[in-house]
């Protein structure tokens, strides 16, 4: 091999490993472009935040200008980063699935992780998914309140959420899954003890004798129920925060206070008398269940397949 072969096959050479290098550098823009955070990429990916910030500024001067603009609230990409992004969205998916069924082992190719509160998983998710786990599909069970998991879900800590809220983020495509409608909720002793008379859809005011029983310091499922029932926030006082429903309910029931719960989640109380409602509203307010997945996540067939079971299922829910 003379000289001039020589320096053309170093060049194939350098010419393949700076093509390489792009590529993790893509793998690395795409992440942050997801997830709105060099940390949170960074976690992600296995690798230090400087590293992070080194490949994108590398792929900045690579491309001639910036991708991110670096602000208070994370990072935004530029008008250049949402068209590169959109422009190998679609190949980065591609490959990365083809990595993962060919390079990963078997057990972390067949685990999907899925995250819900912990009620929805077990009333709800779990029971829907017996089936497939019977069948052989591997699932690991998440359970947390529905914005900490679209955070893990935004992170790739996990493959899919069933989310109580409407996701609203970078990277993520949610499917209405189901509604629940929302009901008030007492024991009967403290209703008669403290509403003998009833409650008048209008009289908010009278509810607040009563402390309010909540299942976050937001007040999630209470403020939606005031707000489309009563047209106000909630102004009572709040007696406790539980962050699961089913404690929620046990606490109602032994007279605590008050509470807004989905039907599906107290019929049984209700049928049994343990709880009654203390409105009826003529349009009852709902809260619509979303499954949420990364965008693009649904190539991968085993999440495909969780997906389609849970929308066959959630149509008997009601």
């Amino acid at each position: 091999m003379d000289h001039a072969e020589r320096r053309a096959m170093c060049k194939r050479l350098a010419e393949g490993e700076l093509k390489l290098v792009q590529l993790v550098w893509l793998q690395t823009f795409m992440a942050v472009y997801h997830t709105g955070s060099f940390t949170k990429a960074a976690r992600h990916l296995g690798v230090t935040q400087p590293t992070v910030t080194q490949q994108i500024r590398s792929l900045e001067l690579e491309f001639g200008r910036p991708l991110f603009e670096r602000t208070s609230r994370g990072a935004i990409p530029t008008p250049s980063g949402t068209v590169l992004a959109q422009d190998v969205q679609s190949s980065m998916t591609d490959l990365n699935a083809a990595i993962d069924r060919h390079f990963r082992s078997s057990d972390e190719n067949r685990a999907v992780r899925i995250g819900a509160t912990a009620e929805l998983a077990a009333a709800r998710v779990m029971p829907s998914l017996a089936r497939l786990v019977a069948g052989g599909s591997d699932i690991r069970m998440s359970v947390g309140i529905s914005h900490e998991l679209l955070d893990r879900l935004g992170e790739g800590f996990l493959d899919l959420v069933i989310s109580t809220i409407r996701p609203r983020r970078r990277g993520i495509e949610a499917t209405p899954l189901a509604d629940e409608e929302l009901v008030l909720v007492a024991s009967p002793e403290l209703a008669e003890d403290m509403f003998p008379q009833g409650v008048a859809e209008g009289d908010e005011q009278a509810l607040n004798k009563a402390p309010l029983i909540a299942y976050a310091e937001t007040l999630p499922l209470i403020r939606r129920y005031w707000r489309i029932v009563f047209d106000r926030e909630p102004s009572g006082h709040i007696g406790a925060v539980i962050p699961d429903l089913r404690a929620v309910l046990a606490a109602v029931a032994r007279s605590a206070g008050i509470s807004v719960l989905p039907r599906c989640l107290c019929s049984v109380a209700l049928s049994s008398g343990a709880l009654v409602t203390l409105l009826e509203p003529e349009i009852p307010p709902i809260n619509t269940l979303y499954l949420a997945v990364r965008s693009g996540a649904l190539q991968d067939y085993r999440l495909s397949q969780i997906h389609s079971e849970l929308l066959r299922n959630a149509q008997t829910w009601n």
